[in-house]
């Protein structure tokens, strides 16, 4: 699966909103573009350097899941040093996994489902806070 095909998921998706900044896509649901529920990046940049995306064809997605997944998602990995360059590995995001952002590198077979779901999730997440928002 590559960068397009995953991006065209994600804004195939309810409500989906595409900003470009800081060479990063963002994906928001809605008109709140305070937080985004999937970001997209395939180069290093000032900010952000770790996973060494400066390689041909390589890109890193990262994606805000629940808590559960999260950790269901991660269990059993060896998270004491993660290597942020590895590719087709789900790892937690190397600034924001305190809010469960997980991140990977070129999602590929098994993976490339797997990504899909993640993103659905991200979304719905996003889409209940975005609800709770106009509601109150």
């Amino acid at each position: 699966m590559n960068q397009l095909d995953l991006e065209a998921f994600t804004a195939s998706l309810d409500d989906v909103q595409r900003e470009e900044n800081f060479g990063y896509t963002f994906f928001f649901v809605g008109d709140d573009h305070r937080l985004p529920f999937v970001t997209l990046s395939n180069s290093d940049n000032d900010y952000d350097r770790v996973s060494n995306l400066n390689r041909d064809g390589v890109f890193r997605i990262n994606i805000g899941i629940s808590k559960a997944t999260f950790d269901s998602l991660l269990a059993g990995s060896d998270l004491d040093k993660p290597d942020y360059t590895a590719q087709n590995v789900f790892l937690p995001h190397p600034e924001y996994a305190r809010q469960h952002f997980v991140c990977i590198l070129n999602p590929a077979g098994e993976n490339e489902a797997m990504t899909q779901t993640l993103i659905a999730e991200a979304h719905s997440i996003a889409a209940s806070r975005q609800q709770r928002k106009r509601d109150s």
